[in-house]
């Protein structure tokens, strides 16, 4: 579904992705593990068309995005959610769940997304007229995440999803991915600081040192690695 190859992004004098390559297949939930600094969001930027590739090649459903603007590869399905959340905070709940859905013009469809919504995080109805920054972190995480849901996406990025998140609602959320991912058939692409985690609700994993890929493989057999257990897993 999306693939990934030799892909090379800099700042400036500085490499931040030094050529690498990774494919995601159709309904999986693949994450990316690694250190700061290692690329992981970079990576994501770069799929998203928030940062231009140096060189190599993005493709998505078989088209190259590499060059692509952000809003054409979000009204190609795939969405992004950011490190840090990104929601409008002086906007409504409400509000910004509109902002998600406004390259979908069906406004049948935009109901449903908001219904599909509402019923995997119903705390989001019961908070539709509240600003958005008077949320809790977990509450705006299930925010930004049922923003980029409103778009309709058949591929979702998630950018450090139980960052500044209250350690009870950490499990919550992972709940929700792999509802998400299994009931609605969203293929998902993970980045998270909990490679424990991370590594449990994945099929396949990429490990990201200093820009490129120095580990991959089916996340169940990369838990029981003992340089990854070491180095990431705390064992």
């Amino acid at each position: 579904m999306l693939s990934v190859s030799d892909l090379q992004v800099s700042y400036g004098a500085i490499t931040a992705l030094a050529g690498i390559s990774f494919e995601i297949a159709q309904g999986d939930i693949v994450t990316l593990i690694g250190g700061n600094g290692a690329g992981k969001t970079t990576t994501l930027r770069t799929i998203s068309g928030l940062l231009r590739a140096k060189a190599g090649k993005i493709s998505f459903l078989g088209e190259d995005i590499t060059h692509a603007p952000s809003h054409q590869i979000v009204a190609r399905g795939l969405c992004h959610v950011p490190e840090g959340r990104m929601i409008f905070s002086n906007l409504t709940v409400g509000e910004n769940l509109s902002m998600g859905a406004y390259l979908v013009r069906d406004v049948q469809l935009a109901g449903k997304n908001r219904e599909y919504v509402f019923s995997v995080f119903p705390r989001l109805k019961e908070r539709l007229k509240q600003m958005a920054g008077t949320l809790s972190g977990g509450e705006q995480q299930m925010l930004a995440i049922g923003r980029a849901l409103m778009g309709n996406p058949k591929f979702l990025m998630l950018d450090e999803p139980s960052l500044g998140i209250a350690p009870r609602l950490i499990s919550t959320i992972f709940e929700k991915i792999v509802e998400i991912n299994k009931a609605h058939g969203i293929t998902i692409l993970l980045v998270e600081q909990n490679a424990n985690l991370a590594l449990e609700v994945s099929s396949r994993a990429y490990v990201l040192e200093t820009g490129h890929v120095v580990m991959q493989g089916e996340s169940k057999k990369l838990r029981a690695d003992p340089q990854l257990k070491a180095t990431y897993l705390g064992g």
